[in-house]
């Protein structure tokens, strides 16, 4: 099942293991067992401390629990754990088995005070990008706390588990019983959801702060690539988000960072957190701005309110606040959302296994996404308003070779329907004839482009007509001492070297505009 290098690299983590584990399967005569039961067999025999017993009797199979022995500490799998949940896999292997989280104290702490007793239940798919954060994240909250339960259930080997709970998008959580999150989640994330009392807390602690002499709204590549260049500086650096790595957590392939031939998107994001951690950075995470007051004159501090009611002040302000995918703006997009519309086709396109679908958009993240599909629905639509498709050449070349691809262009759909519970079609418009078509489907993902994050700064600074900040050469905003950075500006193509090129830029602006600040200004007044 695995081979020779990844086997060596088992034996190797597993070194660190503590307490014997033990690995319960429950299996049938299905294909999948007999693959579960050899992976397990595999990574058992990479250490001692862990042995196999195929005598589990969990409903659910293949499955198997990971269990510290003479313990309620463990972990579940329905499924097997490959792709991007792999390294989930691992992990597990290695908390339940003694070796320390890399969690902070304080979350820890955090963790063993919650009280009650909760069954999570995470429906993953192995291509999607997102779901192993949910995944160890509530994992790990398992094996600190006991009274804490979660099995990871790969929805697409479980199909009538999806279809009987109305499941259309992962990561999707349940709690003990009723669905609790969609979507990607962290730790701290998950936490606030459980521990009511978080959010409090948390602002608490941010009230008192003093003013910044570099504040960073936006956890991005833009906003990583500012708040490293800022605390270079040697100035006192903080960084707001409302969640850290931004846009980038939902991209799948990175083939072209430079001098990276290949990465992933929460792979990136951890690595900037990281890098950002090393120079001392507050990083104050989901935590949402929602108002900008710009400094009053030259020198003066500029502060930034907070959704949960705390206004943090700065001597200066780089903006990074990203972009969001563009929605249609239909009727019942927004009622079938996470029902059949979504947004990311490698997260949830495994859940449409055999169904029939439409890519909106021909540009290509459209064209991607429906070659991606194609390959795993029964049918595509790929509808665009342009009069032809606006991706590269060679993506064109291969979408129009594929068999159960249907390509319409001059088209602007106009409402997507359903039964109340799930998709079952949508409507366009030939912008031709002004025909309308009706489609009939289970499926629609929405691949139209970004929209900035700045509709908080309306009124503070100036904004184009896209409702993109503006910028010039240096990064500079229309307020004094506010710069900005990366897809939210008027900068024109919207990539992540180039993001983060515009955060260091806005970074040395900043820093330029403070050592030409008069001595007193810093001690102004929040």
């Amino acid at each position: 099942m695995l081979d020779a290098a990844i086997k060596n690299q088992l034996h190797s983590y597993f070194e660190r293991i503590v307490h014997p584990i033990e690995l319960v399967a429950s299996l049938d005569d299905s294909e999948k067992s007999r693959e579960m039961s050899a992976l397990l067999e595999d990574v058992a025999a990479q250490s001692a401390k862990i042995t196999l017993s195929r005598n589990g009797t969990d409903a659910r199979k293949p499955s198997f629990a990971i269990t510290r022995l003479g313990t309620k500490v463990g972990v579940s799998f329905a499924g097997l754990p490959m792709g991007h949940e792999f390294n989930s896999l691992i992990l597990a292997l290695l908390q339940v088995g003694g070796h320390p989280p890399k969690e902070s104290a304080e979350i820890i702490k955090q963790i063993e005070a919650i009280e009650g007793d909760y069954l999570f239940e995470t429906y993953f798919s192995l291509s999607c990008q997102n779901c192993p954060d949910v995944v160890q994240a509530l994992n790990l909250m398992s094996v600190i706390n006991p009274r804490i339960r979660h099995v990871a259930i790969d929805g697409g080997l479980f199909q009538d588990e999806v279809q009987a709970r109305k499941i259309m998008a992962v990561p999707c959580v349940f709690m003990n019983g009723a669905l609790f999150a969609q979507g990607r989640m962290g730790l701290e994330q998950l936490l606030t959801k459980i521990d009511t009392g978080a959010s409090a807390r948390a602002a608490e602690k941010l009230k008192d702060k003093p003013p910044f002499d570099v504040l960073v709204v936006g956890g991005g590549p833009a906003g990583a690539a500012a708040a490293i260049y800022a605390a270079r500086k040697g100035i006192n650096t903080g960084v707001v988000a409302e969640r850290f790595g931004g846009q980038v957590l939902d991209t799948m392939a990175i083939e072209n960072f430079i001098s990276v031939q290949h990465t992933e998107g929460p792979k990136l994001a951890t690595a900037l957190e990281q890098h950002v951690k090393e120079y001392g950075v507050d990083i104050m995470n989901l935590q949402k701005a929602v108002e900008l007051i710009p400094a009053k004159d030259a020198g003066g501090l500029t502060h930034v309110r907070l959704a949960s009611g705390v206004t943090l002040s700065a001597r200066t302000v780089v903006l990074s606040p990203g972009a969001r995918w563009r929605q249609m703006n239909v009727p019942g997009e927004e009622e079938y959302r996470n029902k059949g519309v979504a947004y990311c086709p490698h997260c949830d396109g495994p859940l449409f296994k055999g169904k029939r679908v439409a890519v909106i958009g021909g540009g290509n993240s459209g064209v991607e996404a429906a070659i991606d599909l194609a390959g795993i629905v029964a049918h595509v639509t790929l509808i665009e308003f342009d009069g032809q498709l606006r991706a590269d050449a060679v993506l064109q070349d291969k979408l129009r070779s594929l068999p159960n691809v249907r390509i319409v262009v001059s088209a602007q759909t106009t409402e997507v329907h359903g039964d109340g519970d799930k998709v079952t079609g949508l409507t366009y418009k030939d912008r031709a004839t002004g025909a309308t078509n009706l489609v009939e489907l289970e499926g629609v993902f929405v691949q139209i482009g970004l929209l900035p994050n700045t509709e908080w700064l309306k009124g503070a600074i100036s904004l184009s007509p896209r409702g993109e900040i503006k910028i010039d050469a240096r990064g500079e905003t229309s307020a004094y001492g506010v710069f900005a950075a990366g897809d939210a500006t008027t900068t024109p193509y919207k990539q992540i070297v180039i993001a983060m090129g515009g955060g260091a830029t806005a970074a040395l602006s900043a820093f330029d505009c403070l050592i030409r600040q008069a001595p007193t200004a810093a001690s102004e007044a929040a």
